[in-house]
């Protein structure tokens, strides 16, 4: 595809549902795309060595490319009532930890972030031995004994119960209950280098695929099922209707102020670099906003 932007992003519903119009060419005026599939901690990765044109990472991993990289003020994954789980096995208190291993998806993620806050204020001395291990297999872990606690995220809300694990902290709720803030979890980013033109322009290309996501969500449904990795319908269009909202559209003030106030957290706990507040500058956005009714 030549001359197409390098975009790559997760095979989760809420990835595929925003940028199925985008990655079909579907949105008039919208650049060309090529897109690749990846998780997070992938993407990640990428964003670090500087390889990708648009990537969706975790804020987490911020501090570490925004002399590279622009964050853009839509397409992410930032809202209320969606944060990460920590499970385990049978009812537990914060307390009993302390000295435990902990298994989580990736250490550069927002994810990791809100567990480590909550552990600095509920979990005395600490946790012991953090094991980085696939997403899909720390559920399995923690059912059978081989990790006493597990960190999970995404579709997990919807499915922890199915393993007969228990849910010994919401860490959602423990950010929003502590700070008043919506959970910054995904961010989408762009190449500083493309120019602050283009970076409007990919900013609007990705509010009209999501508009025409919004408008017609059976377009891209045979497109969010084939990336689900055999996720059940009914736990896609939750997945969807918990992650997609009126953040993804436009990051506002609330979202600025959200992704400042964890970054800052995080850095008085030494787990990121400070960010200089001219890196988090928006691009700009369109006059107006269309949110669906």
């Amino acid at each position: 595809m030549t001359d197409a932007l390098r975009i790559s992003y997760s095979p989760c519903p809420n990835d595929t549902f925003v940028f199925h119009a985008l990655a079909h060419g579907l949105v008039p005026g919208a650049p060309p795309v090529d897109v690749s599939f990846a998780d997070i901690d992938v993407t990640n990765g990428l964003a670090e060595r500087g390889e990708g044109d648009i990537l969706k990472v975790s804020y987490a991993v911020l501090p570490w490319v925004l002399d590279t990289y622009a964050l853009l003020p839509c397409g992410g994954a930032l809202g209320r009532g969606c944060g990460p789980l920590v499970l385990t096995a049978g009812e537990r208190e914060p307390a009993d930890l302390a000295g435990r291993t902990v298994a989580v998806p990736a250490e550069r993620s927002t994810a990791y972030l809100l567990f480590r806050l909550w552990t600095a204020a509920h979990v005395p001395g600490g946790v012991g031995e953090v094991r980085v291990m696939p997403f899909h297999e720390i559920m399995p872990a923690v059912r059978d004994g081989r990790v006493d606690a597990g960190l999970v995220i995404h579709e997990a809300r919807f499915t922890f119960q199915r393993y007969g694990l228990h849910r010994l902290a919401d860490l959602g709720e423990f950010w929003e209950g502590t700070t008043g803030h919506p959970i910054p979890l995904g961010a989408i980013i762009a190449k500083r280098s493309l120019g602050e033109e283009r970076l409007r322009g990919i900013a609007d290309a990705i509010r009209g695929s999501l508009r025409r996501a919004w408008d017609d969500p059976s377009a891209g449904r045979e497109y969010v099922l084939a990336h689900a990795q055999e996720m059940e319908r009914d736990v896609a269009d939750a997945h969807i209707g918990l992650y997609v909202n009126e953040f993804t559209e436009d990051l506002g003030d609330a979202g600025y102020a959200a992704i400042r106030e964890l970054l800052t957290r995080a850095a008085g706990e030494g787990l990121v670099p400070a960010v200089p507040e001219a890196l988090l500058a928006p691009v700009p956005a369109p006059a107006t906003r269309q949110i669906p009714s």
